[in-house]
């Protein structure tokens, strides 16, 4: 198999090998390092006795994320602070073609959030299996564990998952409507209507500086976003991880970005993130919105 045949056949399968290495990590970059890890694997390996070069790139890519959250989870006390995953963000119009890749078999933030907290076999097990269908046989040859001991794995993760996370609403529109109302109420300080967009056990995370600072329920919360209110006449419509988002914009600067999960039509979580670096890492760029009514604004 010559080197130009290879590289197009690996082509093939990037999008899915990177979907699956950022749901198994929560970060852009080390899902990038993971896929071309594999790659490396890929060119130095016999390609041509390779009879399913999907589900081969697939198991390697497992293995390569299950050692590297394995080494995550060894330091994270020393070096590792905690912090939201690395969202995908993209403008309310537009999606790119690789962002669509990923958003197919993309889980929302907020779940994200709650698979952070998984073992990494765990984390393996449910990804592998209950988002992107693998068998439990093929997910044991990763594990280097039984058939049986990986399907508990899974069943743990699950139940772990579905104690806390939650499936958002599936209308775009609806959300941005109910986000746009909770801006325009923050804007007016109208702390009722704010209270009446959030569910009484909404969650707010905000990841600043390395560390996440987390608010429960809906007076907290609304209490909390008065003190910032002069900003919601700066926010634009975004989607982030194919649920309703906004970006804060003071003077063509990224002041912060915040995914809102909505279900029932009831905002359930908010997750901001405030840190410049982070910020600065996701390369997005907008001008800044004239001050105006903010339904106006986000639309």
């Amino acid at each position: 198999m010559d080197d130009k045949y290879l590289a197009e056949r690996f082509q093939d399968h990037r999008s899915h090998l990177r979907a699956v290495a950022y749901q198994m990590l929560g970060s852009l970059s080390d899902a990038d390092d993971a896929v071309q890890e594999a790659w490396i694997r890929l060119d130095r390996s016999n390609a041509g006795a390779i009879r399913n070069l999907g589900g081969w790139l697939t198991t390697v890519v497992g293995r390569v994320c299950l050692d590297m959250l394995r080494t995550r989870v060894s330091r994270r006390e020393e070096t590792f602070p905690s912090h939201l995953p690395d969202p995908i963000v993209s403008r309310a119009d537009h999606v790119d073609p690789e962002q669509q890749a990923m958003l197919a078999d993309s889980v929302g933030l907020a779940l994200l959030v709650v698979m952070e907290t998984l073992t990494p076999a765990e984390r393996l097990a449910f990804v592998l299996h209950d988002i992107f269908g693998l068998q439990f046989t093929e997910i044991a040859t990763i594990a280097d564990r039984s058939p049986g001991a990986v399907m508990q794995l899974a069943s743990r993760a699950r139940r772990r998952v579905r104690g806390v996370a939650v499936t958002p609403d599936v209308d775009l529109a609806q959300q941005r409507e109910l986000v746009g109302a909770f801006l325009a109420a923050t804007r007016d300080g109208d702390l009722g209507v704010m209270i009446a967009t959030l569910a009484p056990d909404v969650v707010l995370r905000v990841d600043r500086d390395g560390g996440i600072r987390e608010v429960r329920g809906a007076s907290a919360v609304a209490e909390g976003a008065l003190t910032f209110s002069w900003l919601a006449s700066y926010a634009l419509h975004v989607t982030v991880n194919g649920v309703a988002g906004i970006v804060t914009v003071l003077n063509d600067e990224l002041i912060s970005m915040t995914a809102c999960t909505v279900r029932l039509g009831k905002i359930v979580a908010l997750d901001i993130f405030a840190d410049r670096k982070r910020l600065s890492d996701l390369e997005l760029t907008w001008s800044s919105p004239r001050t105006c009514d903010v339904a106006e604004i986000c639309s």
